[in-house]
């Protein structure tokens, strides 16, 4: 006796070796020998033999149409034998009933299972839409392996032109389109930026990068600046002072300048002159909106994102040959006693802004001290006091290491080593952070409003109460001497306004109009910072690619780090043996990814 039986989900057939009433044992067609439940048996059966039953039964049921089937089925439940009776037209055979009975079990949309052997024909809508829904899964199938030979083909499918956005950087994991990308870069290798750029969807990998970041930061694009201008503003009493500003050749913004003249009693009056946007952008004005919708510029090599539109930097950037409103603070500073501050005076006024000086031609001065060069004299005193100021909050000598400055010019990047702490440096932190320092002293005595900047042993925090910030080494701090390019010092910078007019604050203490913008900012300063780090290692890594650097110095920073001579990158080399931090080596470069932003370095040798 032979039984066609169920186990685990699958159709078995094997020959009775005993019989033991609720149980059997059975052997298999290669002579396996199992144990099963009289209960999971659904024929028994003498002829034909087990050898080759399944196939037989199997071919049976592959010749049944489901569909003629269902439409042959009661509408009430049934057994498989009887199904099969009906559907044969007469008293089927053994196999004819197990082929039946695999068709039933193998057509689920038609059939539903009721138990043991039992099923019952799927109601009419029912069938149709799971038939629909086959049907459906077919085309978009077809439709995949449309998609992954194209791409395979480094073609881009048309229905992919606007998704490509999305496909990178927010994928619908269960679309077509995702399946048939990762599909693809399975089958070729690929990461899907770099597959991508093969099929003309990506121009290059730094408008990879870019986009990402516009995409998840700015998805409806950046703030529309038409129509957003400054307000005119009213006539302002004209200073005395001529300045000028220290910048690098690519500010556009130009956010502060200094002046320097001698009193009658030999003493001098250093200007320090800040631009004054917060006269013509009024609170909750198009331009306003503007502005906090950007919260800071955002810089990156070869390029920048203003906060303000073009009309807000144009009314308020400190440009020479122009008299431009500042808010000026004056120090009265007595050079024979240390270039000590005797008295200091602020006024919102206009100052002419004689001349725009640049990094390039500046640092040549310092290098070479030349007396005849523009604003020389005023330039000696300006770095000699800030030597003192830079003394007195206990920093001296304490900035030691470099920033690197990116040029790009069609597609090729410079990159200069600058070394901070250098003498325009000193002269330019050294009088904003006294600014800084003295204007957030003035709002927290005079009870106004602001948001200051703090750090006491650890990260640099900000809060609308005055606290001292170690880092710096002062008592109080704000943000104020950048309005062109940070909301933060917007918003301070028409609170002290109204200080030194004895006017209404245009913040009230507590106000969403304060807390909200501070709030957000913090966060939008990180990101951005974090994206001009990305692309200053995008401009580091393709100018090693540019310059076809194989081989490089390097020093140790700790453990297998080592950050590499003239580029901002530093790597983990697993191949570096033990050596001590400041160890010179150097390296080979290799497998440099720019969509990844990943390369590879092996150590070669002590340097």
């Amino acid at each position: 006796m032979n039984v066609f039986y169920e186990e685990d989900g699958a159709f078995k057939a094997g020959s009775i070796l005993a019989d033991n009433t609720t149980s059997l044992q059975v052997e298999s067609t290669h002579g396996k020998r199992s144990k099963i439940k009289s209960a999971a048996v659904l024929i028994r059966f003498e002829k034909p033999g087990i050898d080759g039953f399944l196939e037989e039964a199997h071919r049976i049921a592959e010749g049944i149409d489901p569909d003629f089937l269902w439409e042959c089925a009661p509408g009430e439940e049934f057994t498989f034998d009887l199904m099969a009776e009906e559907y044969f037209g007469h008293k089927p055979t053994a196999l004819e009933n197990a082929g039946a009975l695999i068709r039933l079990h193998g057509s689920p949309m038609h059939f539903y299972k009721k138990g043991k052997g039992k099923y019952r024909a799927a109601p009419p809508d029912a069938l149709k839409a799971a038939l629909a829904s086959v049907e459906k899964k077919r085309k978009l199938a077809e439709l995949q392996a449309s998609y992954v030979e194209k791409l395979k083909s480094f073609e881009l499918p048309a229905d992919f032109a606007p998704l490509v956005s999305s496909l990178l950087y927010d994928p619908e994991k269960a679309s077509v389109a995702f399946k048939a990308l990762s599909e693809a870069c399975t089958e070729t290798g690929l990461s899907a930026p770099i597959l991508l750029e093969k099929c003309g969807a990506i121009s290059s990998p730094h408008d990879y990068h870019l986009e990402k970041f516009m995409f998840e930061h700015f998805p409806k694009g950046l703030p529309d600046s038409q129509g957003a201008k400054p307000a005119e503003i009213s006539p302002l009493q004209r200073g005395d002072a001529v300045a000028f500003s220290i910048d690098d050749s690519g500010t556009t913004e130009i956010d502060d300048a200094f002046s320097v003249s001698t009193l009658p009693d030999g003493n001098l009056l250093v200007g320090i002159h800040i631009a004054a946007p917060s006269l013509g952008i009024e609170m909750g004005s198009e331009i306003d909106r503007h502005a906090l919708s950007m919260l800071s510029t955002i810089y990156i090599p070869g390029r920048k994102y203003t906060m303000l539109p073009d009309s807000g930097i144009e009314s308020f950037t400190l440009c020479e040959g122009k008299h431009c409103p500042v808010v000026s603070l004056y120090l009265e500073v007595d050079p024979a006693d240390g270039y000590a501050v005797r008295s200091t005076r602020n006024a919102v006024e206009e100052v002419l802004i004689e001349a725009n000086l640049r990094h390039g031609p500046l640092e040549r001065y310092f290098d070479s001290p030349d007396p005849s060069a523009p604003h020389a004299k005023e330039l000696d005193v300006l770095l000699a006091f800030s030597a003192k100021l830079e003394e007195k909050r206990g920093k001296s000598g304490q900035q030691n290491h470099l920033d690197y400055n990116f040029e790009i010019e069609d597609g090729r990047v410079v990159i200069t080593e600058r070394k901070r702490g250098a003498p325009l440096d000193r002269i330019v932190s050294e009088l904003m952070i006294y600014a800084n320092t003295e204007w957030a002293r003035m709002l927290s005595e005079g009870g106004v409003a602001a948001i200051y900047r703090s750090k006491n042993s650890g990260k640099v925090r900000q809060d609308t109460r005055a606290a001292p910030h170690q880092g710096l080494g002062v008592s109080q701090y704000a943000w104020t001497t950048s309005p062109l390019r940070r909301y933060i010092d917007l918003i301070n910078q028409r609170q002290l306004v109204s200080l030194i007019a004895g006017t209404e604050p245009p913040y009230a203490p507590g106000s969403d109009d304060l807390l909200v913008p501070m709030r957000n900012f913090e966060q939008v300063y990180d990101i951005y910072n974090d994206f001009q780090r990305t692309m200053e290692r995008y401009w580091s890594l393709k100018w090693l690619i540019q310059e076809g650097i194989s081989e490089i110095l390097g020093t140790v920073q700790r453990e297998n780090w080592v950050s590499l001579d003239s580029i901002p990158l530093s790597v983990k080399v697993p191949s570096l043996p033990e050596m001590a931090g400041g160890s010179r080596v150097r390296l080979s470069i290799h497998d440099i990814d720019l969509f990844e932003l990943d390369f590879h370095a092996k150590f070669l040798e002590r340097a």
